[in-house]
């Protein structure tokens, strides 16, 4: 079998969509001698890197964000081009914009069956900021051109994966079809938890050894509610200066705003990027809390690493990631607001977090391990390969 994926969703700096990517890539190598995997993504020039088993073609795009680093792939003739030269199996779209409408045609012309996964519930972020500018009445009407574009898009597809129970339900009353759940991972094999402190990390991050620490991963967007974060952690630095320290792991179009907090509070160190997967499990497992401000989240899988980690997290009650929470979220915040999120870190101090973090880690890397996930999405594979007919 060869897979295909498409997405522009995947930079050097980006998160959980490249690491999706790369786990699969690494599930292959390790346990499917009989697949290849094609990805198509866009990048700073046209070319094709790999062996084998798995290629990578970038497509020569601009930049549409010099933080996050993302490029919007317009030269769409091209990855047509890569499909007739690769001919896979299956194609997988990563992706609700015009490159997933390029993967559907290209696949009908192909005769090619081609899914879609639905990474991230983007229809809310639009929502959002109509609601800020607009009113009432305009929140409607972007409602009920979101409802029709997803239903138009998604049934386009052969299949359509989406990592959250309660987004299938919601998909479903939107009138997608084809729907089906699936889970993400977690490196059951990096992500550890360990009771040997790593050795200089708070020094190397200007940490003072004292203060409660804080984590952030992830990037640093609107759409990723960071602001609620930054206000969060000023209003307890304010109240007591010293006491909690900010580590945020990543960059984005908000830099700005971290790096006013930064200078305001003395009390945040930045990462703008970690790569290396082993150097990320460390940054986990020094952190004693990781508070993830998101709210339309489809999976979350920092918030798993994290927990594999053993670092309990804190966030937003109602999101669609509630049921990888394998603590507690008596003290989670129950509004979407700085002052309840503050409130909501302060009192999860009032718990165990050791205690809380190894139950959290053994639940994580029990139920979530890759091997297990990909086995499942494969399978599906193979289920539609069978079933389609051109």
């Amino acid at each position: 079998m060869k897979v295909c994926d498409l997405t522009q969703f995947y930079s050097p700096v980006s998160g959980g969509v490249r690491r999706y990517i790369e786990q699969k890539v690494a599930y292959i190598r390790r346990h499917r001698p009989d697949c290849q995997h094609v990805l198509v993504v866009p990048g700073k020039r046209t070319e094709c890197v790999g062996d084998d088993v798995a290629r990578v073609y970038t497509i020569e795009s601009p930049m549409v964000s010099r933080t996050s680093r993302y490029r919007i792939l317009l030269k769409l003739h091209l990855v047509e081009e890569v499909l007739e030269k690769e001919r896979p199996d299956i194609i997988e779209s990563g992706d609700p914009y015009q490159l997933a409408w390029k993967a559907i045609a290209s696949g009908d012309g192909l005769d090619i069956p081609v899914i879609g996964f639905y990474h991230s519930h983007f229809p809310e972020a639009y929502i959002r900021s109509v609601a800020k500018f607009f009113g009432k009445t305009a929140v409607s009407v972007a409602e009920d051109w979101a409802k029709r574009y997803v239903k138009t898009l998604y049934n386009q597809f052969h299949r359509t994966l989406v990592p959250s129970p309660n987004l299938v339900s919601l998909l479903q009353d939107w009138g997608v079809e084809r729907v089906e759940g699936i889970d993400l991972g977690v490196d059951d094999e990096v992500f550890v938890p360990s009771d040997i402190p790593v050795e200089g990390f708070r020094r190397e991050h200007e940490i003072p050894e004292e203060a409660r620490l804080l984590l952030y991963v992830g990037r640093l967007a609107s759409e990723k509610n960071v602001v609620t974060l930054f206000d969060a952690f000023d209003i307890l630095h304010r109240q007591s200066p010293g006491k909690y320290h900010l580590l945020v792991v990543g960059d984005g179009s908000l830099r700005s705003s971290m790096l006013r907090l930064k200078e305001s509070t003395n009390a945040v160190s930045w990462m703008e990027f970690c790569s290396d997967p082993y150097k990320l499990a460390e940054v986990y497992r020094s952190a004693d809390l990781f508070v993830h401000p998101g709210v339309q989240e489809t999976f979350g899988l920092v918030t798993l690493e994290s927990q594999a980690c053993g670092t309990p997290v804190i966030g937003i009650r109602g999101s669609y990631m509630d049921r990888i929470i394998f603590s507690n979220q008596v003290h989670w915040a129950a509004e979407n607001t700085p002052q309840s999120l503050a409130a909501a870190i302060e009192n999860k101090f009032g718990e165990d977090l050791h205690l809380t973090g190894l139950q959290a880690s053994h639940e994580a890397r029990t139920r979530y391990s890759w091997k297990s996930v990909f086995g499942r999405m494969f399978g599906i594979y193979d289920d539609v390969i069978a079933n389609y007919h051109p």
